[in-house]
């Protein structure tokens, strides 16, 4: 069928599929960039601190198992 024929409104057609078309947000990084990026600086530290904290809890070894008299 020849689109010239047709009984629809060419422009109407258009203007529909415009209006149903999705719209497309543009995605903003530096939120997400920053949020990331504070996560892992908390982690690091977290970590560092975890390893170069003294334990918390201390136990003596009797003198026996140390090896002295």
């Amino acid at each position: 069928m020849d689109p010239r024929d047709s009984a629809l409104d060419p422009v109407a057609v258009a203007y529909v599929r415009a209006l149903l078309r999705q719209k497309t947000r543009a995605q903003k990084l530096g939120p997400v960039l920053a949020a990331a990026a504070f996560a892992a600086i908390c982690a690091i530290s977290f970590a560092t601190v975890m390893v170069l904290a003294p334990p918390a809890v201390t136990q003596h070894l009797p003198q026996d198992r140390l090896g002295g008299p």
